[in-house]
């Protein structure tokens, strides 16, 4: 049979992911903090984009003018967006080009559903106002330097130790203390580093073991309780014993304890107590290091006409804008066809930026009213009325890909009247009902587990199976093994040491 060579047409359909849309499908995951430090990545690669309040600042009137005699292609102001959802409809929202519909899939404002304009719920006021004004005080600007651990132990160490020597001994062994306040070193090992006599560098330690906050320099637990008892003056042989039968405690045997100690209950439980009241980590009251705290990328307030107002956070946002006077003065200036493609190229990468995070503060506001709009009965009642809710029943109603509400939802936290929560946290899995109605949340089924243990008595100690008894009569079916897992891992002991323990402090 012979070769011949022929043509022959083929259809095909194929997806192709271009770096644009790659982009915006990695901004829509990044939590703030991430998308921060790439909007500030960007700003140092493109000539094109600059801070929103820096441009505002350096703008003039003949600046504007400029602008609006420059060849523009789309609407470059990057302030956030706004949307209004009430009983009346939804505002419509600006349409971008069709290579969005990949990521962020445009929907008229029908398509929001009509739970969104009826029902007890009903009136949920969205926008992206910032949680401040311009006028706003940072307070945390005013708050005086934090003074770290090794400063505070610093400047003790002058007035407490004289001598050079014992000084650079004190030095050495600041150092070695962890932010903790711990001591993680053997005197021995101390002494054959530095060239000096182990008794030298244990009477040194003895000194700074006075130091404050009491307990510091500790190598265990023991001797850090120890430290505070002696400082207060309530250290004697009996809570000795007991800090040498730590792990007796830690374990809740009360009745090898007292045998231990030589001491009846009432007086272990004296000891027990002032043991409770002192500090186990005394160097944490230091800010050795600078902790970040949550910043939510939503907040929620309840409105005035008993909804829910659902607001992106604006201080969260990157404001960029495109600096169009710049681009028409370098574009007019450029003689070789390299150059003007260079710019082309910065302009559409920063076209694209501005509306990759647009659209994405767009996504996160509709996500997040939908979760307010299923969690209503959580945002009004409390944890008891978290209603199970999974990736897919969010989709569905806003018209998106699970997976764009999966990435939506990762590493984003939204400010609630009952705390700052993960978005993640309102995804929760679904417990049946006895009586065939309505699911419950697993994690109000654990809340409701630890209510009941706080409320129980010394004479009636709840069992793993008596809850699952006292569950089912509330209508939540649930098996043993569930409830021992949800209890273990909120660290309640078992039925039998909570009654032994009950027992011996009664």
């Amino acid at each position: 049979m012979a070769l011949q060579a022929k043509l022959q047409l083929r259809q095909s359909q194929q997806l192709v992911m271009t770096p644009q849309l790659q982009q915006a499908i990695r901004l829509l995951q990044l939590s703030n903090m991430e998308l921060n430090a790439f909007v500030e990545g960007e700003l140092e690669r493109n000539p094109l984009l600059e801070r929103d309040d820096d441009y505002r600042d350096v703008a003039s009137p003949a600046a504007e003018r400029e602008v609006a005699l420059a060849d523009s292609g789309a609407d470059f102001d990057a302030a956030p967006p706004s949307l209004d959802v009430d009983r009346e409809g939804v505002a419509a929202t600006s349409e971008l080009d069709a290579d969005f519909e990949s990521v962020y899939p445009d929907t008229s404002p029908n398509d929001l559903g009509p739970d969104l304009t009826g029902g007890s719920w009903a009136n949920v006021r969205q926008s992206t106002s910032s949680s401040g004004g311009e006028g706003s005080s940072n307070l945390e600007s005013y708050v005086a330097e934090d003074v770290s651990l090794r400063d505070h132990l610093t400047a003790q160490l002058t007035l407490a130790l004289p001598d050079p020597v014992d000084r650079m001994i004190g030095g050495y062994l600041i150092d070695l203390v962890d932010e903790a306040g711990y001591l993680r070193a053997d005197t021995g090992d101390v002494a054959q580093r530095i060239g000096a006599a182990e008794t030298h560098v244990a009477r040194v330690l003895d000194v700074l073991q006075k130091f404050d906050p009491p307990g510091v320099f500790a190598r265990d637990l023991a001797e850090c309780l120890a430290i505070q008892l002696k400082e207060c003056g309530r250290f004697d042989p009996m809570i000795a014993k007991l800090l040498d039968s730590l792990p007796l405690l830690a374990a809740r045997n009360m009745s090898a304890l007292r045998k231990a100690v030589g001491a009846d209950a009432e007086d272990l439980s004296e000891m027990i107590a002032e043991i409770k009241a002192l500090n186990p980590k005394p160097g944490l009251g230091f800010g050795s290091v600078e902790i970040q705290g949550v910043v939510p990328d939503v907040i929620i307030k309840a409105a005035s006409d008993g909804s829910w107002s659902v607001e992106v956070n604006n201080d969260t946002l990157p404001k960029v804008l495109i600096n169009r006077v710049y681009y028409s003065r370098v574009n007019k200036g450029s003689k070789s066809e390299q150059d003007r493609e260079f710019l082309h190229e910065c302009l559409q990468s920063a076209n694209w930026l501005v509306k990759s995070l647009d659209q994405r503060a767009r996504t996160i506001l509709r996500v997040a009213s939908e979760i307010v709009r299923q969690q209503d009965a959580f945002l009004t009642h409390g944890v008891q009325h978290l209603r199970p809710l999974n990736l897919k029943t969010v989709a569905d109603a806003i018209k998106m890909h699970e997976s764009t509400v999966s990435r939506v939802t990762s590493n984003k936290y939204v400010a609630t009247p009952r705390g700052i929560f993960e978005l993640k946290y309102f995804f929760t899995s679904s417990i049946a009902s006895a009586d065939d109605g309505e699911s419950h949340s697993s994690e109000a089924v654990r809340q409701r587990i630890k209510i009941l243990i706080n409320n129980e008595k010394s004479c009636s100690v709840l069992s793993d199976d008596r809850l699952v008894v006292v569950l089912g009569q509330e209508g939540i079916e649930i098996a043993r093994r569930t409830v021992a897992k949800y209890r273990e891992a909120m660290r309640i002991p078992s039925s039998v040491q909570r009654r032994r323990e009950k027992r011996e402090f009664a």
